[in-house]
């Protein structure tokens, strides 16, 4: 069936709520220093981490519209349970470390605007009101604020960038001539994490589910509303770098989003300083409110999956109003604000995106093992193209993952 641009549109949501939360905080910090340090040449890995985080995505949906069943639930059932206790580990301490990253981020972004707050009392305020508005809030109304905040995001970002007025073919040669510059592993790395989320992406399985789309006749759905997210989120990252690249490369932490706003101040007025600091502010509180409401999830259903619950329990226990969904929301608000009695939150957001980029060799390759076999996804078996991007993000991702952890054993 043929769908018109605004059918199209509609199917935009789960989607733009992954670009939204994988976007944002850690892209606008960790692509800002790369593009401030090495200037528009590793702007082929912002492109090529959205493609390969599309494919991730995906394979997300596409093993959930195939089974019936979230990703998690498939490894427990497919790998056996040891997967479960690995992941709990990994769950709580990526989440340790990304609820940090964002408080920290979103305490620059505040006290960049008003100073008179601290970057620690900022970040309290904005977990805060993520925490309150996740829990008394529905999905919808969830996917609502999203749009609207994602839309603000990016209009400010790109028309930033653009009345700097880059250099069109430097732009194209970083796009298309992939190059790594002496020192600029540890830098492709957080770029490549930041670039639509690490362990965020299967929030989308959840998402999806709560849009009410099932079954395989939905692939193409999720195709389009995938498609739509991960361009916008290539579009925001290549902004940012550009926007990097024309500050000073010794500007540091809040100096940063200072030196870009001056930038834009000159070349656009007030006006450009203000679209700056409103479209850092809408990136940071995106990935917060993103994470805030999509991480429990995955909580919630190992707790199911721990205490082997029937399918109309397990139904209740992954739910917004369920007592470990609120639970982990409380995890992720409160013992995360630990992080910010560190005067370093650039250094934090830099570590939960190389963080996040190790847990992507594991779903790489496990989505690469369990999409192929038809007995278990039947006519949604993957094809050689998919099956190809997810063998390059498992190779890439694996080989940037041990380089980083030799360099920081060096």
């Amino acid at each position: 069936m043929k769908l018109n641009f605004f059918q199209m549109l509609a199917l935009m949501g789960p989607g733009i709520a992954v670009a939204a939360t994988g976007v944002g905080a850690g892209d606008m910090i960790s692509a800002t220093n790369a593009g401030a340090k090495f200037g528009t040449v590793l702007l082929w890995a912002l492109v090529w981490g959205a493609v390969l985080k599309f494919a991730l995505n995906e394979g997300v949906g596409r093993w959930q519209l195939a089974t019936g069943t979230t990703l998690l639930e498939g490894w427990v059932e497919r790998l056996g349970r040891p997967v479960q206790y690995f992941f709990l580990l990994y769950l709580l301490i990526w989440s340790f470390l990304v609820g940090g990253g964002l408080l920290s981020a979103s305490g620059i972004a505040g006290h960049t605007v008003f100073p008179g707050l601290s970057v620690a009392q900022w970040g309290i305020i904005h977990a805060l009101a993520a925490c309150v508005m996740v829990w008394a809030g529905r999905f919808g109304f969830f996917l609502t604020v999203m749009k609207v905040l994602i839309g603000l995001m990016f209009v400010s970002f790109l028309i930033s960038a653009w009345a700097l007025r880059p250099d069109l073919g430097d732009i194209m040669r970083g796009i298309a001539l992939p190059s790594a510059p002496s020192g600029s592993v540890v830098a492709v790395l957080s770029v490549l994490g930041g670039v639509g989320g690490s362990l965020s992406v299967m929030c989308y399985g959840y998402w999806i589910r709560e849009a009410g789309r099932e079954g395989g006749e939905w692939l193409k759905g999720i195709r389009i509303d995938l498609g739509g997210a991960y361009l916008l989120t290539g579009f925001f990252g290549i902004a940012v770098m550009i926007l990097g690249a024309q500050i000073r490369p010794e500007a540091v932490g809040i100096d940063i989003v200072l030196g870009m706003a001056d930038r834009l101040e000159a070349a656009l007025g007030p006006f450009g300083r203000w679209s700056l600091y409103l479209g850092f502010w809408a990136a940071v509180i995106t990935s917060v409110l993103g994470v805030w409401q999509g991480i429990p999830y995955l909580f919630a259903d190992f707790m199911a999956l721990f205490k082997k619950a029937s399918s109309e329990a397990r139904e209740a226990m992954v739910r917004t109003d369920s007592r470990y969904y609120r639970g982990f929301l409380l995890f992720l608000t409160f013992p995360t604000m630990t992080l910010l009695l560190f005067d370093r939150p650039v250094s934090v957001v830099i570590v939960y995106t190389v963080v996040g980029a190790f847990f992507m060799p594991f779903l790489a390759g496990t989505l690469l093992y369990m999409n192929s076999k038809r007995a278990w996804v039947g006519d949604l078996k993957t094809g050689w193209v998919l099956n190809v991007l997810l063998a390059l993000a498992l190779v890439l991702f694996l080989y940037l993952g041990v380089n980083q952890l030799i360099d920081a054993l060096g």
